[in-house]
């Protein structure tokens, strides 16, 4: 009987054993989906393109997600969940309505005129004829999170007695301010995409809204 040695034939090393954590292959998928998904549109995306591009195995992708609509739901739910949280987390300050506004708007603009959430919002409108669930999961993950958060700061506001919303209420009057803040940005950098708005231009968007909400709405004293 002839050896590895005397046939030539390659010695196998042991295998590796796979110890990466579920919760880290996930990320590493969802990662790997959304950087595909941004790159390529949801249409020309392929599974295979997203696991050699999160260096995983099928069964792992498909484990989680059986679909590729599952997967791109699941970016949405993921990022929209990290820019709802990172609202959640700011610190207003109690007295004074306008600057709370103003960091608000700021921190609700910075996102969606980056090039990521630029990328996500066209791919979402390009997809939404065809696949209308996603532009739900979209809408309900994203746009509904954000006005029920700015409509609980208003809320507190009004109970500080800093601003009044009855004639319109609180649900009207949040999604009033979010598109005060993002009509004109949001699409004079979706109609430009090769250009990157400034600092100081975000600083007169947002200052602009803010100012035109609060002429509607904040008490003077």
């Amino acid at each position: 009987m002839a050896t590895q040695k005397e046939s030539g034939a390659p010695a196998r090393r042991p295998r590796t054993p796979d110890t990466t954590p579920a919760a880290s292959k996930a990320d590493i998928v969802l990662n790997a989906a959304r950087s595909i998904f941004l790159a390529h549109g949801f249409s020309a995306a392929t599974t295979d393109m997203i696991q050699r591009e999160a260096g995983v195995s099928k069964s792992t992708v498909y484990a989680a997600w059986p679909t590729k609509e599952a997967l791109f739901a699941a970016v949405i739910q993921r990022e929209c969940g990290q820019f709802a949280d990172s609202l959640r987390d700011m610190q207003f300050e109690s007295d004074d309505i306008t600057h709370s506004l103003t960091q608000l708007a700021r921190a609700y603009l910075s996102l969606i005129v980056s090039p990521k959430g630029l990328a996500l919002y066209r791919v979402i409108v390009a997809e939404a004829p065809r696949f209308p669930e996603l532009g739900r999961a979209f809408y309900a993950a994203g746009p509904e999170v954000v006005a029920s958060i700015v409509a609980q700061f208003l809320e507190r506001g009004a109970a500080r007695g800093l601003i009044d919303v009855q004639t319109v209420g609180f649900p009207t009057a949040a999604a009033l301010f979010i598109s005060i803040v993002r009509g004109e940005a949001q699409l004079e950098c979706l109609m430009h995409p090769d250009a990157r708005p400034s600092d100081a231009q975000i600083d007169r968007w947002v200052e602009a809204a803010v100012q035109t909400f609060a002429f509607a709405f904040v008490k003077r004293p």
